[in-house]
């Protein structure tokens, strides 16, 4: 059977375990649609919330679309891990809260992003909730647009995670 939540847009990669787990941007009472997405990642998790807050400056997905062109920096800014509640995240959210190697949650308009970090195996799994608060069409269609978007995202910032993790294995001290 197909699984509708995967064909509107609603889950990517996630786990019916991490699509029923609480997140921290379910409490803020959004209401309206949830979507998650999940990747897992052969890097430990400090790599990984490292590489998440680099959202500082970018959005890490198809840089043609939504970082006018530029293309999202290939290399850690170490000092982008000084999080403060209140900072710019992708240019359109701001940090709501987080917890130093475990979450990063944002929040822009009716929109609130939970992007949480858990051990796995010899890595990391990155989960992203997405609440919405509009209505239920515009919610739908953000999640079906998003999808796309939130993959590319995962995938790139798996992509750089591990390559990381690889050098700093093969390179001396």
């Amino acid at each position: 059977m197909i699984d509708r939540k995967v064909v509107t847009g609603k889950v990517w990669g996630a786990t019916e375990a991490e699509r029923d787990a609480p997140q921290p941007c379910d409490e803020l009472e959004l209401g309206g649609l949830q979507a998650d997405r999940a990747i897992s990642i052969a890097a430990p998790p400090c790599l990984v919330y490292h590489w998440l807050c680099q959202l500082r400056v970018a959005p890490y997905s198809y840089d043609l679309l939504d970082n006018w062109g530029k293309r999202s920096p290939r290399e850690r800014d170490p000092r982008l891990t000084e999080l403060e509640v209140g900072q710019r995240f992708m240019s359109a959210f701001r940090l709501e809260s987080f917890v130093l190697g475990r979450h990063i949650t944002l929040v822009s308009g009716r929109i609130a992003v939970t992007y949480a970090v858990r051990p796995e195996r010899d890595g990391t799994r990155l989960v992203i909730r997405i609440r919405c608060g509009a209505t239920r069409l515009v919610g739908h269609l953000l999640a079906f647009g998003d999808v796309f978007m939130a993959r590319k995202q995962l995938l790139t910032l798996r992509e750089l995670a591990e390559a990381e993790a690889r050098r700093a294995v093969t390179e001396p001290g």
